[in-house]
């Protein structure tokens, strides 16, 4: 399976919300590497929670690099490779907020980027996808705290 965000979303827990669900529509993303969706509907109690618009924005893309790298060839003497390049793959999500009401929305992200190194795909695919569910568990096991500690600054 690949990435590929089904609309609806059931949004994970936040302080003040019940049960959030989010409806996705097909977007053009700003890069041909990427796929991007926009949320045209929302679900559950979510008081002033805006959706996306032009001007205040709420997407999510996901971008895979544009040319996978491949690894090198190992030193014939040594046998090291000396330089390992990555592949990068990203998660970005787009809400515009108001910086003070009455002013125009801005622009806030949250950005996942997974930086793979070249050849480790096929080498040791079950410790990248172990470190994908240790970050992807922790982050679904604190949504409301990382929330509260966004909005209050205390962690």
């Amino acid at each position: 399976m690949t990435i590929n965000f089904t609309s609806p979303v059931t949004g994970a827990a936040q302080t003040g919300f019940t049960a959030p669900t989010y409806t996705l529509v097909a977007d053009l993303a700003p890069d041909v590497n990427g796929r991007q969706q926009a949320v045209t509907a929302l679900g559950g109690t979510q008081a002033s929670v805006r959706l996306h618009s032009s001007t205040d924005p709420f997407t999510i893309t996901s971008f895979r690099p544009k040319v996978f790298q491949s690894l090198g060839k190992p030193n014939p003497t040594t046998g090291v490779i000396k330089y390992v390049p990555m592949n990068r793959f990203r998660v970005l999500t787009r809400k515009g907020v108001l910086p003070l009401a009455g002013q125009a929305a801005v622009p806030s992200m949250t950005d996942t980027i997974m930086s793979v190194p070249a050849g480790s795909d096929s080498a040791d695919a079950p410790n990248l996808r172990a470190m994908l569910s240790l970050h992807i568990g922790a982050l679904w096991q604190q949504p409301a705290g990382i929330g509260d500690t966004i909005v209050s600054g205390i962690m």
